[in-house]
């Protein structure tokens, strides 16, 4: 990693009944990211794949699953994987860079957003995610440039996996990890680890590389945290800081937690959850999925910065889905530097149509108060009308899956009018 970088990014929580409103599972995640990074948003459907089909990630190419799940993903423009997503059958994931004792330093790999969508695309449930991006891990390794740019920033990765029964906490170090089932109340996670002595699942051989290399006796309670973990760094004591905050504004709501609860931590500044600076929230996600099978899951994004100045976008998977173009950013295919070697020799133009015009109306809300706040005014109207319209889908199931077919675009269109008054 570069010197003197250290960014702290990211936060991801889950809340399982008793701690939220009704029969719901709430999923929530900031991106924290380089504030000049553009995050799209994108839809792929099931896919069927031939034998021995190959499969290119961002920096190497691996075996290819029969059978894709439905995804649809906020991620980095400029790579493969995915900082956060959902699948068709309502698994959610949201991974977090973490560092320890384990050097992150290594050759290219899968990076951790790669296993994102590994995991969506791959599981149809929590624990199958935990068994892909395990497998994964221990077949191709994690490693290589997490940003656009030569700087070389690496990470190790922790992942909230959820569905509608349940969550996940998986920690990784190097092929190493543990993991912690969750089954109700509310999890959280930053850049730090976080697993104790509770681990539910582990890498077979992980107590005892710990032993190797002097981190553990073999006599003491094993803690993951306390093993794998450094706990003075700058970055870990920030990161701290925002798990200790969200813990406590889930502890706050403990029992009425709902999508607005989620929404509202999510743009919570005084906490550095909505980070500022160098690095920033870039893209922001929110699903709420029933227990009940017969319902649908609603996942919500922003695919632009700031939570706070950004609208929350109603997407349900149904048939015939097409790709969300207002979000989706301009593809270089081949002559993208970051397929060329030396790699990030440039930057190509990576804003999306929906990206360009949030970009306008958040200078304006920055330099003109009054203006501003009329804009504003209209994007939670907006916000608020569109999550009183898909309420309806929370309870009963969806009877015309046509009607809601282009649900996301269209409220990104309503977004973009609403600018275009502006």
């Amino acid at each position: 990693m570069a010197t003197g970088m250290h960014p702290c990014s990211c936060d991801t929580f889950v809340a399982l009944p008793p701690s939220t409103e009704g029969q719901r599972v709430i999923f929530g995640k900031n991106s924290d990211r380089p504030c000049d990074e553009v995050q799209e948003v994108v839809y792929f459907p099931s896919k069927d794949h031939g034998a021995d089909k190959k499969l290119e990630c961002t920096y190497i190419e691996i075996e290819q699953a029969p059978h894709t799940y439905a995804v649809v993903l906020s991620r980095p423009a400029w790579l493969w994987g995915a900082e956060m997503g959902a699948n068709e059958h309502q698994v959610c994931i949201g991974n977090e860079a973490v560092w320890g004792k384990e050097s992150a330093d290594g050759d290219e790999a899968l990076l951790g957003m790669d296993l994102v969508r590994l995991g969506l695309e791959r599981a149809d449930t929590a624990v199958k995610a935990v068994d892909v991006i395990t497998e994964l891990l221990d077949r191709y390794g994690q490693g290589g440039n997490c940003m656009e740019d030569e700087c070389g920033f690496t990470y190790h990765n922790s992942f909230l996996i959820s569905d509608r029964t349940e969550a996940w906490v998986l920690e990784t170090a190097g092929k190493y990890w543990a993991a912690e089932k969750v089954e109700e109340g509310h999890r959280n996670i930053s850049n730090d680890y976080s697993i104790t002595t509770k681990i539910d699942k582990e890498h077979p051989e992980m107590r005892e590389y710990a032993k190797s290399q002097g981190w553990w006796d073999g006599a003491k309670e094993f803690n993951f945290t306390d093993v794998y973990s450094y706990k003075t760094t700058a970055r870990l004591e920030a990161a701290s800081s925002r798990y200790c905050e969200g813990k406590r504004l889930l502890g706050k709501s403990h029992g009425k937690i709902t999508t607005e609860t989620m929404m509202d931590i999510l743009r919570d500044k005084e906490s550095g959850i909505n980070m500022e600076g160098m690095f920033m929230s870039t893209g922001s996600m929110v699903s709420v999925v029933p227990r009940d099978p017969n319902l649908p899951g609603i996942h919500y994004f922003t695919a632009t910065p700031d939570p706070e100045r950004s609208v929350f976008k109603p997407f349900i998977f149904v048939q015939d889905v097409k790709q969300l173009k207002l979000t989706c950013s301009p593809c270089y295919g081949e002559d993208d530097p970051v397929k060329k070697q030396p790699r990030f020799q440039s930057k190509p133009d990576r804003k999306h149509p929906l990206f360009l015009k949030h970009e306008v109306v958040a200078a304006i809300i920055d330099s003109t108060s009054e203006k501003g706040q009329k804009i504003m005014q209209n994007m939670k109207e907006l916000e608020k009308a569109k999550m009183a319209e898909v309420e309806c889908y929370l309870t009963d199931r969806v009877e015309d899956p046509t009607k809601i077919v282009h649900l996301f675009t269209n409220t990104v269109e309503e977004e973009i009018k609403v600018y275009s008054k502006s």
